[in-house]
């Protein structure tokens, strides 16, 4: 019976030890505020997002004259890769891209599931990249996604991105300004 006893004291002192070094294993966590505006442009010659699904056309048999009007519909699926910039102006300092898909889900409003990855090409964390995924309400003054993940300097983050219009048009894209919290 006492080695049964002392088995499981050391089993238990064994296992307190790893959970303590896992969570305490003297590597820091750091935190990184990453501001930049995205320019999304739906038309001109050179549009950087695309409606590459219209979720109307699925249903469209081509004899009804009564589709909506909006620009964007449930259903909808759109690409794009977008240029990140220093400041709201298309001529400001360009540090990245936002590449990645949003797909329309709901019948009321232009609220979307994105799925987007943030490619960093300028400055201290040239070659990372930040992915970020989320519910997107255009109705909504700020928009909350989660960050799911990273690469290069980024690796393993966690954390959230903000987004809001800056100068934003459904018809014809615009600028968001986006804010990043990341822990690293």
């Amino acid at each position: 019976m006492a080695f049964l006893s002392s088995l499981l004291v050391g089993s238990s002192f064994l296992l307190a030890a790893a959970i303590f070094l896992h969570h305490h294993n003297g590597a820091s966590t750091t935190t990184t505020h990453l501001h930049f505006y995205m320019h999304d442009a739906y038309t001109g010659p050179t549009p950087t997002a695309m409606r590459v699904v219209s979720g109307w056309s699925l249903l469209d048999d081509g004899n009804d004259s009564t589709s909506p009007s909006s620009p964007r519909q449930f259903g909808d699926v759109v690409v794009l890769d977008n240029a990140l910039t220093e400041g709201p102006d298309a001529g400001s300092a360009r540090v990245g891209r936002a590449q990645g898909f949003a797909v329309r889900v709901s019948e009321r409003g232009v609220v979307s599931d994105l799925s987007m990855h943030m490619v960093l090409e300028a400055g201290e964390h040239r070659g990372s990249s930040v992915t970020v995924k989320g519910r997107i309400d255009m109705d909504a003054g700020e928009r909350e996604s989660v960050v799911v993940g990273g690469t290069g300097r980024f690796r393993l983050a966690r954390g959230y991105m903000v987004t809001k219009n800056y100068d934003y048009s459904l018809a014809t894209g615009g600028v968001v300004e986006i804010d990043l919290y990341l822990q690293h």
